[in-house]
């Protein structure tokens, strides 16, 4: 399963390890699932896990969200952007993560903000999930 994560979702899974968000990151870690992710994604990443509430929230210091920013870049399959179809949805800052998931073939995005996509996302053939679908869809 080829997967694009929303901020939110590696956000999610830096601040609650037992929850389904970091179930999935510890999945591409075993090989189970393959996430994909463009420079302006994995930017995004680093520049939204390092805010201090995040990192308060998470427990980690600045040197250990490093660490786990540097594991995500090590298991993401990395994604060149060949085209921008912008404008699709009303967050631009969504953009990224719907460039990242057409350009590298991804079957869904994973996030919280699903109403956020709309129906951008179908004329695609990019899905729509929830951790805990992803999840779900990964154990079978």
């Amino acid at each position: 399963m080829r997967l694009v994560l929303d901020t939110d979702v590696v956000v999610a899974g830096m601040r609650s390890p037992t929850g389904a968000s970091a179930a999935l990151l510890v999945a591409a870690l075993e090989s189970r699932l393959t996430l994909c992710a463009n420079v302006a994604l994995m930017l995004e990443y680093e520049a939204v896990c390092s805010r201090a509430a995040h990192r308060t929230a998470a427990g980690l210091t600045q040197k250990e969200i490093a660490i786990f920013l540097d594991a995500i870049a090590a298991l993401v399959e990395p994604v060149e952007t060949h085209f921008l179809w912008r404008p699709q949805l009303r967050d631009p800052a969504d953009e990224m993560v719907l460039e990242a998931a057409v350009n590298g073939n991804a079957q869904a995005i994973v996030t919280f903000n699903i109403r956020d996509f709309g129906a951008a996302t179908i004329q695609f053939g990019v899905e729509l999930l929830l951790p805990r679908e992803a999840l779900a869809l990964l154990k079978g």
